[in-house]
Order: structure tokens, then sequence, then C-alpha cells
């Protein structure tokens, strides 16, 4: 692949950037932008586990959108079904499987390579999973309710606790999946419904109806603006790809402020 970069340049620029030893890091990621690379989206993950080092963690969102009702992912899917049509769509949905079900395409070759990765664990979110590998991705994934897709029961919440960072390789510094956070920090936010394939006890497909917040990343342009006001991020380049270093916890509490301030809630 002529032109394409190798592990080497991207561990030494990841390391420029800011990425250490030990850490828990979140990776979001665009390979189109970063460009080529030699052996793909698997060398990008091993040249982040050579940047984390034997004590670091990696971690990535897996979701599957498609699995849920309410999403933007399975109304296109339906859109223009008769009644049976849609009948026969529904009941050949496949069961979420944490152990087997790929992560949606549109989470990115490097999400579904992290979950793929030997010794990786996945949160059992039928909507909103996360795979981690490393020494804390049991600590991350272990417990994810169904009624909490991204605020303090889930692997976010973890991230938050843990001190982690978020690596946007090629992805804009204001679309960060930890500021969902702060959106479940505010008081009284909007709730729906959700109803997703999952598998039952016998190991047949069933749906799983659960209450849970209703997400909208509208506001995230403007939040993001604001919260790089107050927050140093790294900045730098890997490949072809602009890359944002993001401190988790101080950048989820400046969210958290700046919907407070701009929606005249109190203090957390």
């Amino acid at each position: 692949m002529s032109g394409a970069i190798g592990g080497t340049q991207l561990l030494r620029e990841l390391r420029e950037l800011g990425v250490t030893e030990g850490g828990v890091l979140l990776v979001q990621a665009s390979m189109r932008r970063l460009g080529p690379v030699r052996g793909g989206a698997r060398t990008v993950v091993q040249a982040l586990r050579r940047a984390l080092g034997p004590t670091g963690t990696l971690v990535a969102y897996t979701g599957t959108p498609e699995n849920s009702l309410s999403s933007r992912a399975h109304r296109e899917a339906t859109a223009g079904l008769d009644r049976g049509a849609l009948e026969r769509f529904l009941a050949a949905m496949p069961a979420f499987d944490p152990a087997t079900t790929p992560s949606s395409p549109t989470m990115g070759a490097l999400s579904e390579e992290v979950r793929r990765t030997r010794g990786a664990l996945r949160s059992s979110h039928p909507q909103c999973s996360f795979a981690a590998v490393g020494p804390e991705a049991a600590r991350i994934t272990a417990v994810h309710p169904r009624s909490c897709h991204l605020g303090e029961e889930s692997p976010i919440g973890r991230l938050y606790e843990l001190g982690a960072s978020a690596l946007l390789l090629g992805i804009p510094s204001w679309l960060l999946s930890p500021y969902h956070l702060a959106d479940c920090r505010q008081p009284e936010p909007p709730t729906q419904l959700y109803r997703c394939r999952v598998a039952g006890q016998d190991g047949t497909a069933e749906w799983a109806e659960f209450e849970g917040i209703r997400f909208d990343d509208r506001h995230f342009p403007e939040l993001g603006s604001a919260v790089r006001q107050s927050v140093k991020f790294g900045e730098g380049w890997v490949g072809a790809a602009e890359c944002f270093l993001v401190p988790v916890a101080p950048a989820v509490d400046a969210a958290d402020r700046w919907l407070r301030e701009r929606r005249n809630f109190p203090p957390h």
C-alpha cells in the first residue's frame, strides 16, 4: 500500500499527542480521515495498546443502534415497509449477544477491531455497549443497566471515575460521547420507552422494554466550544487526521456547568 503509514509512525505520533502508558483511553476514530494504514484498523489498535503499555486500558463504543426500535438507524431501515413486511423484519431481527453481535457499521472499523481484540470484554447493553481491553476492562464493562445507556452506572461513568482520557482521532473536538454523562446529570432529563431485541433465558430472541433518557447531540457543537474555553485539550496529528486528547472528567464537569447555567439549574 503505497504511502500508507505503519505502526511505528502511529506509535510515535500517539506519544507526541500525549497518550501515555498506564492510562485508560476511550478512542473515537475515523479510519478514513486517518488515511491509509498498513494493516488497517488492527495496526491502529496495536499502536494504541503499545502506547498505553501493559498497564493501560483501551476502550471503544460498540453501539448497536439498529437494535432499538426508537433509533434513527432502525427507522431508516424500516422506512416504507408495509405492515406485513415490517412484522417479518422485526421477527427476523437477531438477539443482541455481547460476545458475538458486531458493533454497528456506523461505529467504524476501529470500534469493531477493539471488540474483536483477544481478551476484550464488552458491556451488556443491547443498544449502547462498550468494549475494553486491559487491566481495567472488567471494572469498566461489568455493570451496564439497560435503563442507564450513558449515565453514571454505564461504562462512561467508570471512565469518569478512573480519570480516563478520550482520543478523538479524526473526529471533531465537540463530538465527545462522554458529554452525554453531563446530559444525564441534569435535573429531570427527558425520558422515553425503549424496545430492543435480546436473548431470553432459554436463548431465544425476545423483546426487552425499558425506560431511559432520550438522548440528543444537536447541542454538542455549542457545548463543545464552551468546554474548550476552560479545559485544555491535547492537539496534534496522527497520520492525516487532526486529533484531540481530552481529559474526560474535567470535560464532563465543564459540560455539566454549561448545561446548568444555560438552563438555570442549581449546581450539581
